[in-house]
């Protein structure tokens, strides 16, 4: 059996580790900040010692008997899949909260490292996942990330203006996916959606101005 000081140990380091790391996430306003990081861990420390102790019990009262101490464990890790696709929202070409549910998963297994007595391990875990979710996170801005967005223009009814707007897009680095169209009878317009992509994210908001600026254009949107 785990030693009564060996498990309040092991259940108050949990709880300080996903507390770090769920109050990295809480000052950048994700959705599973403190208490649902610190809670995960301390459960997740809390399930493997259960499981530990389960397997002592029973190997105390039968030496044949052939338990796997990990099983509980390993249902945990997919309960944990769960909660983690839930903070996971796509919008438009965006999908954010990845990188939190990672930080769930992780803080799960570290937990389940922590409950094991694998201190070294989890110790060792949660400095690289803490490096990676503080420090890693000014080199990730300076990165020249590829970024999908959809313009929608209406313009008067003109073959012209297309061949304009693409050629504009073009000059200022976009790359032209697709373009889908619509007429609105009503207004009589053309309304042009493309679907563009760019390194720059200086240029969307460039492209724009300039795009308001000309005569023809209409309505201007742009998102993704």
């Amino acid at each position: 059996m785990i030693p009564v000081y060996e498990i309040i140990i092991r259940l108050l380091l949990g709880a300080i580790i996903g507390g770090i790391v769920g109050f990295e996430r809480e000052i950048h306003g994700r959705a599973a900040g403190f208490r649902t990081q610190l809670i995960v861990c301390v459960a997740s420390v809390l399930i493997m010692i259960v499981s530990e102790n389960y397997y002592f019990r029973i190997h105390s009262l039968d030496s044949t008997l052939r338990i796997d101490p990990a099983r509980i464990a390993a249902g945990a890790l997919i309960g944990i899949g769960f909660l983690g696709a839930g903070v996971i929202i796509k919008s438009g070409f965006a999908i954010r909260g990845l990188t939190t549910a990672a930080s769930i998963w992780i803080i799960s297994a570290i937990g389940l490292a922590i409950g094991g007595g694998l201190y070294l391990e989890g110790i060792s875990t949660f400095i690289i996942t803490i490096i990676a979710l503080m420090s890693l996170r000014t080199l990730e801005k300076k990165i020249k990330v590829l970024r999908y967005k959809n313009i929608t223009v209406s313009t008067p009814l003109s073959p012209d203006h297309e061949e304009n707007i693409a050629s504009l897009l073009e000059n200022y680095g976009f790359h032209i996916h697709s373009i889908n169209y619509e007429k609105n009878p009503a207004g009589n317009e053309f309304i042009y959606n493309f679907t563009v992509s760019s390194r720059d994210k200086n240029s969307i908001r460039e492209i724009f101005l300039k795009l308001s600026s000309m005569d023809f254009v209409k309505t201007l949107k742009i998102s993704g």
